[in-house]
């Protein structure tokens, strides 16, 4: 029974197979090419998308004076607002989104210190293995323009060393030279017609070959490095600070302006003016590494008007445009030498020492007090030289109490009185006052013949013979005609008073 359930079992599955084989014979070949013709879309769809994504590696290597900012450049493009400035080589990273494809990747950055010191370090940012994928940037402080020129010297001349140490083979530098100039003649200015025609993304080299090709100028590209050089000016807005401060012109700047571009067509760079404070250009600078590394659509125009945010990308610019700047010239020519016409401004140290050492004003206070505190004794000395009786007069009475004499009567309260201390130019007043004041109180009788009042004869107690009032009356003009110093406190007022008492 096992055999007849195995033959019986066996014997219909043999011939369903039979069956499936004869019936297949024109189907499995269709489904075969089926099967195949899926495998190669997928394989085909797989590989197109790791040729379209974002590719790593990519490299920027800033380069610059210390303080000229390119820390503070890639912070900004990070989008971080503190970071630490590093020592040495500092690597950093710039995030690159492509929002066609929905594809991210980070771009690496490399900042060597400003001490040649340190120049030894581009070994770790620069090999024959990346030279090919590296964006060279090279960063001037525009707050400091007459070092301009010889940072961009400099450091150019630093990674030409470099790059020829790498010992890279001829052919592949001459291919990495032809690139730098293809793209330099195949630029064309974006417009209402072309909107994204300076750089295509994916080109191809029958597209390349049938571009025009414009000859170079005698002084484009004669330092070709075979690497894409950009030059970032940054901190322009101390534009406005050296033009009042420093008595910078236009004609100043234009021909700043003229010197760095005529470096950058030497090398076939462009060059880009920023402002980390105002924010100026900072998104340009990205776009363009962008579309330098990865092939990005880039459609910004160049811009020259505006003298602190200028944007000149590479196959742009040339001798002709240049001359443009120096029609502006007026005491200044385009064959001066910029070292003479850019000079470092005088440091003025005396205007911050004043600002510096200025005095706080409760400081000055003490010490004024100190000073008044010491002269108080001979003030007090002063002070007391000249004393005064209240209410009385300051001469002093020659005898006690005589009833006959009315010129030592009492003045009354608030008359004026004499000082017998009295300085010489206010003596005279007040013998004239006292005269006077004297004459007041003579109330009782009538000095001089003609006068109406009691008689001469009349022997009063409260009066003086005509006589006595006479002889009183000529001291007293004897008095004023006499000089200030004479009088004395001790002198009597009158001379017949101690005759007549």
């Amino acid at each position: 029974m096992a055999t007849g359930r195995t033959g019986s079992y066996s014997s219909p599955s043999s011939s369903f197979n039979a069956g499936y084989g004869q019936n297949q014979s024109g189907a499995t070949a269709s489904e075969d090419e089926d099967g195949q013709n899926l495998w190669s879309s997928i394989l085909s769809e797989v590989s197109t998308r790791s040729r379209s994504k974002l590719p790593s590696g990519k490299n920027v290597l800033l380069l610059g004076e210390d303080g000229a900012g390119k820390t503070s450049l890639i912070g900004k493009l990070q989008g971080i607002e503190e970071y630490k400035k590093g020592r040495g080589m500092e690597y950093l990273y710039i995030n690159v989104h492509d929002e066609d494809r929905d594809d991210q990747t980070r771009c690496n950055v490399w900042i060597l210190d400003g001490d040649l010191y340190h120049k030894g370090l581009l070994k770790f940012a620069m090999d024959p293995s990346s030279v090919r994928d590296t964006l060279i940037m090279l960063v001037v402080d525009m707050s400091r323009p007459w070092l301009a020129l010889d940072s961009l010297q400099k450091w150019a001349s630093v990674i030409r060393e470099h790059v020829d140490k790498l010992k890279i083979p001829p052919e592949e530098m001459k291919e990495m030279e032809e690139k730098i100039v293809r793209n330099f003649q195949e630029y064309v200015e974006p417009g209402e017609e072309f909107p994204a025609s300076p750089q295509k993304r994916n080109t191809s080299s029958d597209e390349q070959d049938d571009s025009v090709i414009l000859p170079l100028g005698e002084d484009t590209l004669t330092h070709n490095l075979g690497i894409p050089v950009v030059v970032v000016c940054t901190k322009c807005d101390a534009i406005s600070i050296l033009e009042k401060e420093h008595d910078y012109r236009d004609e100043h700047f234009d021909f700043i302006q003229s010197h760095i571009r005529k470096f950058c067509l030497q090398y076939g760079a462009a060059l880009i003016y920023t402002s980390i404070k105002e924010n100026k250009n900072i998104d340009i600078v990205y776009k363009y590494i962008v579309q330098q590394l990865y092939g990005f659509l880039f459609n910004m125009p160049a811009v020259v008007v505006e003298k602190d945010a200028v944007f000149i990308p590479a196959g742009w610019d040339n001798d002709k445009k240049i001359g443009i700047l120096h029609e502006n010239f007026q005491t200044l020519k385009p064959e001066d030498t910029f070292e003479d016409i850019i000079t470092k401004p005088p440091v003025r140290k005396f205007v911050h020492e004043k600002e510096i050492v200025a005095e706080d004003d409760q400081v000055f206070l003490m010490k004024q007090q100190s000073q008044l505190a010491k002269q108080p004794p001979a003030a007090a000395g002063r002070q007391d030289a000249s004393p005064r009786v209240p209410g009385g007069s300051p001469r002093t009475p020659s005898r006690s109490g005589s009833t006959n004499v009315a010129s030592v009567s009492p003045v009354p309260t608030g008359t004026k009185k004499i000082d017998p201390n009295m300085k010489a130019g206010t003596t005279s007043e007040g013998v004239l006052a006292n005269f006077f004041n004297s004459l007041l109180s003579k109330k009782t009788g009538s000095p001089g013949a003609g006068g109406t009042g009691i008689p001469a004869g009349n022997s009063t107690g409260n009066s003086l013979p005509a006589s006595a009032k006479k002889t009183d009356v000529q001291a007293e003009l004897e008095r004023i005609s006499r000089k200030p110093d004479i009088v004395s406190p001790t002198t009597p007022t009158s001379p017949t008073e101690n005759d007549t008492s």
